[in-house]
């Protein structure tokens, strides 16, 4: 297993350098302990409080690219404070990191209270993505009530399906789309299902030059 240690302190005061380098140690051995390998080390001087700081965003890339396993703290007041602590919690169990911490001498403990908020954010998410995703069907059966044939009027969609993406999306049928009352991030999501390689912003980026184009014509 190949693991991140992750070492903050909120100032740059002596004692805090010092406290740094202490976490940092212990993190090595209990790491040795656990016959974990180390595969970088991470040390941020920062306020638990912010959400946006160099070291644990680049601890989040490293896993993104899934160059290590496991994520080594001292104790879970390292990943932050209040709700940024809870909010890098919820992002590591969504990537399925375990955190271990030598406080809890392996795998992270969570209070009863904390976890219960846990549970809570992935139930509101599940239904936040449930609901993206009716809304999409909602606006795709829309449009095609509307007279929206996409089988006439998107060409090869036996490559799409194979995977390759066209980068060049007809402005006319973005224009169709979003005259039936789609929004731009409905238009480019549709358009993508059909083998399109298109954002929300190109969508509204070509409707909006589309619509200079009229005027001045």
């Amino acid at each position: 297993m190949k693991g991140i240690i992750y070492a903050r302190v909120s100032t740059n005061k002596e004692a805090q350098t010092t406290s740094l380098m202490r976490q940092v140690d212990e993190l090595k051995m209990a790491a040795k302990a656990w016959g974990i390998d180390i595969k970088d080390i991470v040390e941020e001087r920062a306020s638990g409080y912010e959400a946006e700081r160099d070291g644990i965003l680049t601890v989040l890339e490293i896993f993104k690219e899934g160059a290590a396993d496991i994520l080594l703290i001292q104790d879970e007041t390292r990943l932050g404070r209040g709700n940024t602590k809870m909010a890098l919690i919820h992002q590591f169990k969504k990537m399925k990191v375990p955190i271990y911490s030598i406080k809890d001498e392996g795998e992270l403990s969570l209070s009863e209270t904390d976890s219960m908020i846990l549970d809570i954010v992935s139930v509101v998410e599940e239904y936040q993505r449930k609901l993206h995703n009716a809304k999409i069907k909602r606006g795709m059966k829309k449009a095609v009530e509307a007279g929206y044939a996409p089988q006439n009027n998107l060409t090869h969609l036996g490559h799409a399906a194979a995977g390759r993406k066209r980068k060049n999306v007809p402005i006319e049928e973005i224009v169709r789309l979003r005259e039936t009352g789609l929004t731009f991030h409905e238009v480019a999501a549709m358009l993508r299902g059909f083998g399109y390689d298109i954002s929300k912003a190109t969508a509204h980026r070509r409707y909006k030059e589309y619509e200079a184009q009229r005027k001045h014509s």
